[in-house]
C-alpha cells in the first residue's frame, strides 16, 4: 500500500504598531501581535494498474485515498511560533483486499490517523531560528513516530539562507491496532497461504533523514536553491504482505530485502521572474540508492497572475528510474537469490505529472479578529509506464487570526 502523506506548510507573519509617549518624548514603544493561521486541506486520490506487488507483480492496483488535514500556526511573538496539525486518510485497496483473496475483507478498507506538532525560536544571536518537531502516523499494520531538529540562518539584507535539519522516524510494522479483538499491535500481516511460517523475526524500521538548503537571490529576477540530502534506513525494509513467485516454484513466498539502504538525493530549484505577471519554477532532482537505483526528476511550473486576487499555475514533471538489482517481474526470480520483490516500484519505469493549481486570494474579514485569505484548487494527472495512473483532487482554505 502507497504510503501517502500530505504534509501542511508553515506561514509566519509580523506586525508591529507604534504610538508616541508624553508630549515631550520621541520615544516609541512597539506593540506586538499574535497571529495564528489555520490552514485545511481536503483531497481525493484514485490510482488503478495491474501489477500489485501483493500479488506478486500481478493484479489490481485499484486504490482510493479521501484525505483531511488541519494545520494552525501560532505566533504568538517575533520570538516564538508553535504548530500543530492533523489529519485522517480513508483508504480502500482492492490491492490489499488480495491478501486473503476474499473480496471485501477487512484488508481492504484501513484508516490513518496522524498527529504532529512543532516549535520554533528566534535565538538571540541574530537571523538564527531553530526548530524542534515530533508526531505520531497511526494504520491498523503501521505505527510512525517522527522526530526532528533544524536550524536555519537569514544574512543581513535576506538575499542568502541556508538551513539543516535531521529527520528521524521509528516505525512499528505489525497489525491489530484498530482490531476489535486487540486494540494492540499484534503479529506482522502476511498473505494467507504463507501464514504457517515465521518469515521474520524483526518488525522495527528507522529512517534518519539529513537534510539540507541554501537559497541564494541572484538579482531581482533570479533566484536558486541547493537541496542535499542522505537518507540511512534499517529494519525491516520489506513489506510483509507482498508476495514473490519463482520460475520452478508454484507456491510464493514473502518479499525479502536488505535490512539496510543509503539514498542520496539532491535537488536543484531555479526560480525566473518574467515580468510582472509571470514566475518560471523549474526543478531537477538527482537520486541514487545502494539498491541499484538511479533516477531524475525535471519539474517545470509557471504560476501566472490573471488579476491582483487570482493565481493560475500548471504544472509538469517527468521522471525515470533504473531498476533495483532486486526487481524482477512475475515468474521470473531464481530460488537460489537472496533478496527478491516484484513490486513495479522498484522497476526501472517512466512517468510524467501533469496539473493546474488555481488560487484566489480573498482577504475577507470573517469575525472580530478573523479573516478569510486564500482559497486554492489543484487538479493533476499521473502516468507511469507501466501502466498505472492516477488522479487527485484537491481544496485548500486558509485562515487567520490577529490579535493584539
Amino acid at each position: 500500500m502507497k504510503r501517502l502523506f500530505i504534509a501542511a506548510g508553515l506561514l509566519t507573519a509580523w506586525f508591529t504598531a507604534s504610538a508616541q509617549q508624553g508630549t515631550d518624548s520621541s520615544a516609541y514603544k512597539k506593540q506586538q501581535v499574535s497571529q495564528t493561521d489555520i490552514q485545511v486541506l481536503f483531497s481525493f486520490y484514485t490510482q488503478d494498474g495491474n501489477h500489485s506487488a501483493v500479488t506478486g507483480g500481478t493484479g489490481t492496483e485499484n486504490l482510493q485515498v479521501f484525505a483531511t488535514d488541519v494545520s494552525i500556526t501560532h505566533q504568538r511573538d517575533a520570538r516564538n511560533t508553535f504548530t500543530v496539525g492533523a489529519g485522517i486518510d480513508m483508504i480502500t485497496s482492492a490491492s490489499t483486499d488480495n491478501i486473503d483473496f476474499v473480496r471485501s475483507s477487512a484488508s481492504r478498507e484501513d484508516n490513518r490517523f496522524h498527529l504532529n506538532g512543532g516549535y520554533s525560536r528566534q535565538l538571540n544571536k541574530p537571523d538564527i531560528r531553530v526548530r524542534i518537531n515530533s508526531g505520531i502516523s497511526l494504520e491498523s499494520d503501521y505505527l510512525s513516530v517522527p522526530l526532528g531538529v533544524s536550524a536555519e540562518h537569514d544574512n543581513a539584507d535576506h538575499t542568502r539562507q541556508w538551513s539543516v535539519g535531521l529527520q528521524c522516524y521509528f516505525d512499528d510494522l505489525r497489525w491489530g491496532r484498530f482490531d476489535p479483538d486487540y486494540y494492540h499491535p499484534e503479529t506482522l500481516v502476511y498473505p494467507s497461504e504463507l501464514r504457517d511460517t515465521a518469515w521474520f523475526d524483526i518488525y522495527r524500521r528507522q529512517s534518519y533523514n539529513v537534510n539540507m538548503a541554501l537559497y541564494q537571490v541572484v538579482n531581482q529576477r533570479i533566484q536558486f536553491a541547493v537541496f542535499p540530502e542522505v537518507v540511512y534506513q534499517k529494519g525491516l525494509l520489506s513489506t510483509p504482505f507482498h508476495r514473490v513467485y519463482f520460475t520452478t516454484q508454484k507456491s510464493p513466498r514473502v518479499e525479502n530485502l536488505p535490512r539496510e539502504r543509503w539514498k542520496f538525493p539532491i535537488g536543484l530549484q531555479l526560480n525566473l521572474f518574467a515580468g510582472r505577471n509571470m514566475i518560471i519554477r523549474s526543478y531537477y532532482r538527482f537520486y541514487h540508492d545502494n539498491f541499484g537505483i538511479t533516477g531524475h526528476t525535471f519539474q517545470l511550473e509557471v504560476p501566472v497572475k490573471a488579476d491582483p486576487q487570482l493565481t493560475i499555475a500548471p504544472l509538469f514533471r517527468f521522471y525515470t528510474q533504473t531498476g533495483a538489482k532486486y526487481f524482477k517481474p512475475y515468474k521470473e526470480h531464481s530460488l537460489q537469490e537472496l533478496y527478491y520483490t516484484s513490486d513495479y516500484d522498484l522497476s526501472r519505469f517512466n512517468s510524467y505529472k501533469a496539473g493546474i493549481t488555481a488560487r484566489y486570494a480573498l482577504f475577507q474579514p470573517m469575525f472580530r479578529h478573523y479573516s478569510f485569505r486564500e482559497i486554492g484548487m489543484r487538479y493533476a494527472y499521473y502516468k507511469r509506464s507501466d501502466r498505472l495512473s492516477a488522479h487527485t483532487i484537491s481544496l485548500f482554505l486558509d485562515f487567520k487570526h490577529s490579535k493584539a
